[in-house]
């Protein structure tokens, strides 16, 4: 059976996951589908339990019985075994019943989240000084004068919304995600390059198979899903398993390649590389135990917001509210770039504490001071993504369309400390 929300806290009081469907803007009628389906499976388990128990007990009295008593045991014997079976079917479709019911609800929202949609996040700083640029190029024009992006034959090769970066575009992209992992292990993260397919129960137990199914592309042949983000090969990594967190949180930090079909979003931000189907991130993951998970959660923004320090960029940190929420967050911060282009601050990170919603779907646990077996917490963040591209181009820019390179970045372009346009680029060279 998967869990999701706790069971035994349901049964319990109710109305707080009914309070966390409010502020998400969920119906709050899911939550009382999901008791009705505990209620029925509970019956029908009871039911299934009973027969059997009955069964068991006569069979023990048919060998001991004769004549007209024994006939009748052997008769009961018989309804007994047609009424098991109608059972043991029952308890399976209740058991589905619940499975769907709880994958409908999603996690507990933390406290002090706050109220309303995409737009109602609070602005918790702003960090940095925002270049005063006229007339500022955005990063594709920009890109496209240091040949390091070119759009055109992604578009030609794979279609709408696919680039090559090339040149100092890869060397740019190489060294921001070796810098990222460097940072990682130097705060005690395992390095991991990632699967980027993955089996559907483990994108299930991530949460991803919800309402953002239509963002994922699936390999139908194979039964296989491409994932979205690394969080979801380092959340399965060890599902089923019991885990040893007495020392303290386990971390890893994911490499890999990602994919998202932007399904929904049609002549948005259509220009460049915003909003692609494919990218590379460095994703942060950690397993502890609950009661370190809001700890854990600030530690993942400290280390999302040392990182855009190293690469020179202003930005801003908000408390995404409620209603934009997925479905595994019980609270979410996101850091968002300035964009001088744009003249707004667009999403580059984005780190969630997804307390034990995850590990309870995938079945990862810790044992707890008495030895007992307890479900862990699991948290994500962003540590660097292709993304970033956009704000470090733009943010550095000259006047002549060169770019600067922030210090952090340079050994990973031979030392160069400035990115300048080539003097002869002509259209038909890459």
């Amino acid at each position: 059976m998967t869990l999701v929300i706790d069971l035994r806290l349901l049964r319990d009081d109710p109305e707080p996951i009914r309070a966390s469907q409010r502020l998400r803007g969920e119906p709050t009628e899911l939550v009382d589908a999901l008791l009705r389906a505990d209620e029925e499976r509970r019956a029908a388990t009871q039911r299934f339990e009973a027969l059997r128990a009955e069964q068991k007990s006569l069979s023990k009295q048919v060998p001991r019985a004769s004549g007209d008593e024994k006939a009748a045991l052997l008769a009961r014997t018989k309804e007994l075994a047609a009424e098991v079976k109608t059972a043991e079917a029952a308890t399976s479709v209740a058991d589905e019943a619940l499975r769907q019911a709880h994958l409908a609800v999603p996690n507990l929202v933390e406290d002090g989240v706050p109220p309303g949609g995409e737009d109602d996040f609070v602005v918790l700083r702003e960090v940095g000084d925002r270049p005063q640029i006229d007339n500022p190029r955005d990063h594709l024009e920009l890109g496209e004068g240091l040949r390091a992006i070119d759009t055109e034959r992604g578009a030609k090769v794979s279609g709408s919304r696919f680039y090559f970066l090339t040149g100092t575009g890869a060397l740019l992209q190489l060294g921001l995600l070796q810098l990222a992992i460097a940072q990682a292990v130097e705060y005690g993260f395992t390095p991991s390059i990632t699967p980027s397919l993955v089996r559907p129960e483990s994108m299930e137990g991530t949460g991803f198979l919800g309402a953002h199914a239509s963002e994922i592309y699936r390999l139908e042949a194979d039964d296989l899903y491409l994932v979205g983000t690394s969080e979801v090969p380092l959340a399965a990594y060890h599902s089923n398993e019991i885990l040893d967190l007495e020392a303290g949180p386990m971390r890893y930090a994911g490499w890999s390649s990602c994919y998202r079909r932007e399904a929904g979003s049609y002549g948005k931000d259509v220009r460049g590389i915003l909003r692609v189907h494919q990218f590379d991130k460095v994703e942060m993951f950690s397993f502890c135990k609950p009661e370190q998970a809001v700890d854990e959660h600030r530690k993942l923004l400290a280390m999302e917001e040392e990182m855009l320090a190293k690469v020179e960029i202003p930005y801003r940190v908000i408390d995404v509210a409620g209603g934009d929420l997925g479905s595994s967050a019980a609270r979410k911060y996101d850091c968002e770039a300035w964009v001088p282009s744009q003249g707004r601050y667009r999403e580059v990170t984005s780190t969630s504490n997804c307390t034990t919603f995850q590990a309870r779907r995938l079945n990862i646990r810790y044992r707890d001071a008495d030895g007992k077996p307890q479900t862990a917490a699991t948290l994500n963040g962003t540590l660097a993504t292709t993304r970033w591209l956009i704000p470090i181009l733009e943010n550095h820019q000259q006047p002549d369309g060169s770019v600067r390179v922030p210090k952090a970045l340079q050994p990973y372009l031979g030392g160069r400390d400035l990115l300048e346009p080539p003097s002869n680029h002509p259209a038909s060279r890459p």
